[in-house]
């Protein structure tokens, strides 16, 4: 017969703890495992990312502190001016013209783009499918051109002597077109570069909303029409909210895409004329490959990078709302 004692505890005090059994190291390797299996796995495209751009990134500011002309670049000799390249650049009257310029043809260009696009894409959607593959055809016909053969083309088209539309115009009764020239001008050579850059741009646009498109039920408009909506008010109700996140995501793209623009502009006419055309692209070639300051020219770039930050960090935030309004 077992007997039992009854120990007496201070007052106050605290019972002691009854033992619990430690968890097998296994588990606790298992568990530490799963915590670190999701960091092994993006460790390697960190890496990339580390090697690729930010190696470049830390040589784009130590170039951009640096005086880094011909000379230089020629005797190899390293010449720090510290923050003085920013000082010049910033205090260049002519730089913040042309950002003006490039932040306004942007936002024309990437507004003229989405708009476009949109009404392609609610096109798509409604046209019968033999009509619907022809214009699809179309679409991927001038998205696939090469850049420099549609700048061949379109200044063909624009040309002052030979073009097209100087001769469909004049044939039209508006003979003040004869021998029009639509590159005397930086508006309107800017006005034939955001055709052309819109022209290549649409079809990639239009595509990617029209996905977002389909992705909707028909059913949902089956509904939107018994309850007595229209064409107009059943896009607002059942076709915008599918396509919202991905109109913003093209957006953003369109942006980058557009704000660093080099090819057109330079094809077209180099900047000109006298460097009316010029954007910020161009300002960094002319400044660093053909006026030899690679210094400036890196700062304008490291420049340039800052503001796509910016973006890319307003973007995230919206995407970031769009989220948390999906969940709650």
């Amino acid at each position: 017969m077992t007997t039992t004692k009854d120990v007496t505890m201070p007052a106050g005090a605290t019972p002691p703890a009854s033992p619990r059994s430690k968890p097998p190291k296994s588990n606790r390797r298992l568990r530490l495992g799963e915590r670190t299996a999701p960091y092994l796995l993006i460790l390697p495209a960190l890496v990339a990312i580390l090697v690729l751009l930010g190696w470049p990134t830390l040589q784009l500011i130590g170039i951009s502190l640096r005086k880094l002309d011909l000379r230089e670049l020629v005797s190899g000799e390293m010449v720090w001016v510290g923050f003085e390249n920013f000082s010049e650049i910033l205090s260049d009257s002519e730089f913040w013209e042309i950002t003006v310029r490039t932040l306004v043809f942007t936002a024309s260009v990437v507004l003229l783009t989405l708009l476009l696009a949109l009404l392609m894409a609610v096109l798509m959607r409604h046209l019968n499918p033999v009509v619907r593959v022809i214009v699809q055809v179309a679409l991927i016909l001038a998205w696939a051109t090469p850049v420099v053969a549609t700048t061949t083309v379109f200044q063909w088209i624009f040309d002052q002597q030979y073009g097209i539309l100087n001769k469909t115009l004049a044939k039209l009764g508006f003979e003040s077109f004869i021998g029009h020239s639509w590159f005397s001008t930086g508006p309107s050579t800017l006005t034939v570069i955001g055709i052309l850059v819109v022209w290549q741009a649409v079809p990639f646009v239009a595509f990617t909303l029209y996905a977002g498109l389909l992705g909707v039920p028909k059913e949902q408009y089956e509904a939107a029409g018994i309850d007595g909506a229209n064409a107009w008010q059943a896009f607002w109700a059942v076709s915008w909210p599918a396509i919202r996140p991905i109109l913003t995501m093209v957006t953003f793209l369109s942006v980058l895409w557009d704000f660093k623009l080099f090819a057109q502009v330079w094809a077209i006419r180099q900047g000109g004329p006298d460097g009316a055309s010029t954007t910020l692209p161009v300002y960094m070639y002319l400044k660093g490959l053909a006026g030899n300051h690679f210094g400036l020219a890196a700062t304008a770039a490291l420049l340039m990078m800052l503001v796509l930050i910016l973006l890319t960090a307003r973007y995230v935030q919206l995407l970031v709302r769009t989220k948390e309004a999906d969940l709650s």
